[in-house]
């Protein structure tokens, strides 16, 4: 597939045959180099053939391929014109990062990580199929789902705080659970409080480099602070959203006349009642999804508290941001110079919004929004904040990880004679998890090298950097 070089960070597939726009790959020489998968970038041609696609059709520094829309995938389509796609959005709705900083330094945390790690992982489900402690009646449930981490800080899992540093304040108000199938609902009952499995993790990292104080003054950063990182999603109930979204769409696209370049790309025009009913069921998980990330947090603070025999103004915990990377949002960009409504698709991409924009919450609103990149279990994890040139050329998206380079399969044959665990002990990380496979399959080698995503992001001006994390502790599904 023929890819222009337009800037050091940014490289063009022309807008060719049945394409509405180019694409464009936001990345640098050496990423571009090691960028073997062709069906990333056809994937990308393919988004680009959707009605109502503006500008082009977009992919990070960390995409690979996924279902329909490539992971690291960014579209923006007319709202009045344009589609929605649950591929576009992913079936982990609302998978997402959660960064809360102590007032810890390494050196109180170390001498019990060993203790800390092992109550983590006892306090904290994990894996697949995993059930929390929090069980919800039907009514309940649908509160949730309205709601969002309000109502998990209601019933006192956490703090107001940490609802006003989260993402649209942790709630979609388009939110309708009478959408959902009972299927949808069921797996939603018990599941709340959990952490998943595959790439979820809890991870206890510590900052290890800052580089731009006054910005990492404003999140509440400094050098040697103990901080923790959740990744988690909305779960069984979320998947089913998507499940059962893309098995209507499949058969209501073939009424509209749109001759798609992939089954997968199924979607509906935003302004129909099919695409408000998906909009709808995907806020419901959007919601779901932040109220499970906000009962994770409190059961951690607990779990600080447990083992290092502190309370909580000694612990001094507070949540820096939260924010998902598999979302459909519907918000204004200037496009051709004038200011349009759009849905914004970001699939394994981050909302990147700038300093001085109305949804930042007022605490971070002069230095831009809180974007939080985990690496991989290995290595590092990266604090950066929002920028202009994110909203001129990427809708005010970034990255949102460091994207896999191996399948797991791949990973699990490469892994074949080592001993992961001792390898990450011996790099000072002690991991624990669930699936008897995770291991192998979530390895360092998996992914790509997140310095070099970063970096691309930060020379793309897509997003800066702010502050380095390393992990020390690791939960893994």
């Amino acid at each position: 597939m023929q890819l222009n070089k337009i800037s050091p960070y940014c490289y063009e597939i022309p807008r060719s045959g049945s394409m509405n726009v180019p694409g464009r790959i936001f990345m640098s020489g050496r990423l571009a180099a090691q960028l073997s998968e062709e069906e990333a970038l056809k994937q990308v041609a393919n988004v680009a053939t959707l009605p109502g696609i503006l500008k082009a059709a977009m992919a990070m520094p960390d995409m690979h391929w996924g279902y329909g829309f490539p992971i690291g995938g960014v579209a923006a389509f007319d709202w009045d014109t344009g589609v929605i796609s649950p591929g576009g959005v992913g079936y982990d709705i609302n998978c997402g990062v959660r960064l809360a900083a102590t007032g810890l330094e390494e050196k109180e945390v170390r001498p019990v990580l060993d203790r800390l790690v092992n109550a983590l992982f006892q306090n904290i489900p994990s894996g697949v199929g995993s059930t929390g402690s929090v069980k919800l009646s039907p009514k309940e449930e649908m509160k949730v789902l309205r709601e969002g981490g309000s109502w998990a800080v209601r019933h006192g899992f956490g703090e107001r705080s940490d609802v006003e540093r989260t993402e649209d304040g942790g709630c979609m108000a388009d939110a309708d659970p009478s959408v959902l199938s009972e299927r949808a609902l069921e797996r939603g009952v018990k599941q709340l409080g959990t952490l998943g499995s595959g790439n979820h993790f809890l991870e206890v990292g510590v900052v290890d480099e800052i580089f731009d104080e006054p910005t990492a003054r404003a999140f509440g950063l400094f050098h040697h602070q103990v901080t923790v990182l959740l990744h988690s999603g909305s779960r069984g109930l979320g998947y089913q959203v998507c499940d059962d979204s893309l098995a209507f769409m499949a058969k209501h696209v073939r009424t509209l006349g749109i001759q798609l370049p992939d089954r997968q790309l199924a979607c509906a025009m935003i302004q129909s009642d099919a695409g408000r009913r998906y909009f709808a069921a995907m806020a419901c998980a959007a919601n779901y999804a932040w109220a499970n990330r906000q009962i994770l947090l409190h059961r951690a603070r607990q779990t600080f508290q447990q083992v290092l025999g502190i309370g909580p103004r000694d612990l001094a915990m507070h949540q820096v941001y939260d924010i998902c990377h598999n979302i459909a949002k519907r918000e204004e960009h200037t496009v051709d110079g004038k200011q349009r409504i759009v849905c914004v698709h970001r699939k394994g991409a981050t909302r990147a919004f700038p300093p001085g924009h109305p949804a930042i919450c007022e605490a971070y609103r002069q230095v831009g929004q809180p974007i939080l990149i985990p690496g991989d279990m290995g290595t590092a994890s990266y604090v950066l904040a929002g920028t202009r040139t994110a909203m001129d050329e990427s809708f005010g998206s970034t990255c949102h990880g460091a994207g896999r380079v191996l399948s797991r399969t791949a990973a699990k044959k490469q892994s074949k004679g080592r001993t992961i665990q001792r390898e990450l002990a011996d790099k000072g990380i002690l991991v624990r998890w669930t699936g008897r496979s995770t291991l192998a399959e979530e390895m360092p080698d998996a992914y790509k090298d997140i310095d070099q995503v970063v970096e691309t992001v930060h020379g793309a001006g897509l997003s800066k950097k702010v502050a380095r994390l390393k992990p020390i502790c690791v939960i893994k599904g």
